[in-house]
């Protein structure tokens, strides 16, 4: 008998990468459908997955998220800046299907997926911070992602402003220069015109931009003290800013944390980590047979 086909989705701000798999080294066939509308995104996805016999879905989404399995919004996008988004029911649009359904933020799934199979195996506590049209950050303990009255959103920490760019105010519509305002993408192309990667290596952006997220990095370290952080996303493939970010964090943070030499890491995974994240989502769900339908 095969193994079971899982359903998985990265639902991202831009799009959703969707995948049917038998396991991490088993993706049998994928899709990639643009982030419009709710009601056109969502129906896409269904109409995708209903050709196939899904054992169980998983979703690891951009947020904010409801994880709360007593709150009635649970598997909903809320508190978005994304026009038509606030409230959207991700998980309830797969509840059909009538199979157990896991439900997480896209970062919090590309952790658990990178600790599982990736940069962070044998690990015992890993983050993994996403920079790209917004920075996010997600973690596993022990083998199991945070939650708390939400979940991390530790793209939204304060930093402190680099010398070389204390004019640009930050483009987050509800914290103006935290991190995420003033690192990801759009933020790069606000003040520079470009994108990181399209600027030249000396130009002053890649030394700022990883100012910030070396801050980050050691805001992360000192609150979590992870074995393990992995830096993915698109802004972080530009060439040399992982190296950027590595020596500014060994400068500010001055051999004080212990920590491994190491610690900071690309996605053992690549560009897999969410995807991965979403299918070990469905197979955590299918073990615990559990699912919340809306």
């Amino acid at each position: 008998m095969d193994d079971p086909l899982y359903g998985c989705v990265e639902a991202g701000g831009t799009k959703f990468v969707l995948g049917i798999a038998r396991g991490p080294n088993e993706l049998i066939a994928t899709e990639r459908i643009p982030t419009t509308t709710p009601d056109e995104t969502l129906g896409r996805m269904r109409t995708w997955f209903a050709a196939h016999d899904i054992a169980a879905f998983g979703i690891a989404s951009f947020g904010p998220v409801v994880l709360d399995h007593a709150d009635p919004r649970w598997g909903r996008i809320v508190d978005t800046p994304k026009p038509g988004w606030n409230g959207a029911n991700i998980a309830g649009a797969l509840a059909d299907f009538g199979v157990p359904i896991g439900f997480d933020t896209d970062v919090n799934g590309a952790a658990i997926a990178e600790a599982r199979w990736g940069a962070g195996q044998g690990a015992d506590s890993l983050v993994y911070i996403t920079v790209g049209t917004g920075i996010g950050g997600g973690g596993v303990v022990g083998g199991r992602p945070i939650h708390g009255a939400r979940h991390p959103e530790m793209g939204h920490v304060r930093v402190s402003r680099h010398p070389d760019d204390l004019v640009f105010p930050g483009i987050c519509p509800f914290h103006g220069d935290c991190a995420e305002g003033l690192a990801n993408g759009p933020a790069i192309i606000a003040r520079w015109g470009a994108s990181l990667s399209e600027l030249p290596g000396d130009h002053p952006a890649h030394a700022i931009v990883a100012y910030y997220l070396a801050q980050m990095v050691q805001n992360v370290v000192a609150i979590m003290s992870p074995y393990i952080v992995v830096l993915g996303g698109g802004v972080m493939g530009t060439p040399g800013l992982l190296d950027h970010v590595v020596r500014a964090y060994h400068v500010m943070a001055g051999g004080y944390f212990g920590e491994p030499a190491d610690l900071i890491r690309p996605p053992g995974l690549g560009e897999r980590s969410g995807l991965l994240g979403a299918l070990a989502l469905a197979m955590d769900a299918a073990t615990a047979g559990s699912r919340r339908p809306r």
